[in-house]
């Protein structure tokens, strides 16, 4: 085994984050990217938030009945388009099983405590000298525009702050006086959450301002970009080689952190996870004279608003539409309708730039960290972050290298 080292598929913060912490185990590390540099997929244009106590998984009591009428809604937050893929079946019905308020809670739970390792982790970076990537804690607010919303949220308040969350329930006067470029938002609120110490950040630039670290460092980290993994050579259960188009490479260890492509690879060694991707949209624009200071989320409409320095991050949707990047220009122009009705003094819409990205989502919300169970022995998997990647980055790193330390 003289010479191999630990692969790493993916260069997006997972896969980054994943590399930098078992790097500085002292691991020698390869990052694997098909794509030509880092963060050109989930983590490109996401949301920018950093939702450390807002966490709860997407699969919820009620949640099937939503989506139900979403489906005859045109600018839904959720649309499905449904395939012969077997295993877009078989996620949906694993999906509706875990929409119950016990597996809702158990997730979510789960989730708040590797998002605050992560926090401490940012922290610590950040206190070692990391920056450039427009981070900033400026606290969340997110909107409720009916009474019933706004009292179903008193409820998650209720059960996050035995978590140790601190939030704070807002009448619609509290609202405004906390954001007063809510002056700008159309149609009534009736209340909010706010949540003082959550943060708002460029994920791409975080990427690249981890891909420095490690090179300034001097950890034995190699990038091969535009390198696209076609099979793998096995020996008494272990992954001995990993196939490149034009070069094979010795595997000592085999992290998965590619995102959605993590399944494909996954099948290739005889695995069958429960992974699918949750299409996600988003436009990047200059700031109007109504840009909130905080990170404002409307819960009905689903869509975040996010001033990243300067700018204004709007994101929002979550589609069941196979593996396709390609923006759709309907579901597009529905953003564009929503930015504009709702809150058009808050960015320079005529100038916006428009993204779309697949996010890896497990059904329960609960991503997979660790051994891959029934894989080859130095199998590791790092997948199925959701919409949580950029949160949950730094502590699904973190205890994917305690793992590998002990096994």
């Amino acid at each position: 085994m003289g010479g191999s080292r630990v692969l790493v598929v993916g260069a997006g913060v997972i896969g980054l984050c994943s590399a930098w912490r078992l790097a500085r185990a002292g691991w020698p590390v390869t990052v694997l990217e098909r794509r030509g540099e880092a963060a050109a997929g989930a983590s490109h244009a996401n949301g920018g938030q950093l939702s450390y106590s807002y966490v709860a998984p997407l699969a919820d009591a009620g949640v099937p009945a939503k989506a139900l009428a979403w489906l005859l809604s045109a600018d839904a937050p959720m649309r499905l388009r449904l395939s012969w893929d077997a295993a877009q079946w078989q996620w949906l019905w694993r999906f509706y099983r875990a929409c119950n308020r016990k597996a809702n809670r158990a997730g979510s739970a789960q989730l708040w405590r590797l998002a605050q390792e992560s926090r401490v982790l940012l922290e610590g970076l950040r206190d070692e000298g990391l920056g450039g990537f427009a981070w900033r804690r400026n606290g969340k607010l997110v909107l409720y525009r009916s009474a019933a919303a706004l009292e179903h949220a008193r409820q998650g308040v209720a059960a996050m702050s035995e978590l140790g969350a601190c939030q704070q329930l807002l009448d619609t006067d509290a609202c405004h006086d906390l954001e007063p470029a809510l002056a700008g938002l159309s149609g009534p609120i009736a209340g909010g959450v706010h949540t003082p110490d959550e943060e708002v950040a460029d994920c791409r630039l975080f990427c690249l301002a981890m891909q420095r670290r490690m090179l300034e460092e001097g950890l034995d980290v190699e990038f091969r970009f535009g390198r696209e993994v076609s099979g793998f050579e096995m020996a008494q259960g272990r992954v001995r080689q990993v196939l490149l188009s034009d070069e094979v490479l010795p595997c000592r260890h085999l992290v998965l952190a590619a995102g959605v492509g993590g399944a494909a690879l996954a099948r290739k060694l005889g695995l069958r996870l429960p992974l699918y991707p949750l299409k996600g949209y988003s436009l990047d624009m200059p700031a109007g004279e109504c840009l909130p200071v905080l990170s404002v989320t409307d819960f009905e409409r689903k869509t975040l608003y996010a001033p990243i320095d300067g700018r204004l991050r709007v994101a929002a949707a979550a589609d069941l539409v196979g593996y396709d990047e390609s923006p759709d220009p309907r579901r597009v122009a529905g953003l564009r309708r929503q930015v504009k009705r709702d809150w058009p003094r808050a960015g320079c819409l005529e100038q916006a730039t428009e993204w779309a990205g697949l996010r890896p989502a497990t059904p329960d919300g609960v991503p997979m960290i660790g051994r891959a169970p029934g894989g080859p022995a130095n199998l590791w998997l790092n997948l199925g972050h959701g919409a949580l990647g950029f949160t949950l980055a730094l502590g699904s790193a973190e205890r994917l290298a305690r793992e590998m330390a002990g096994g």
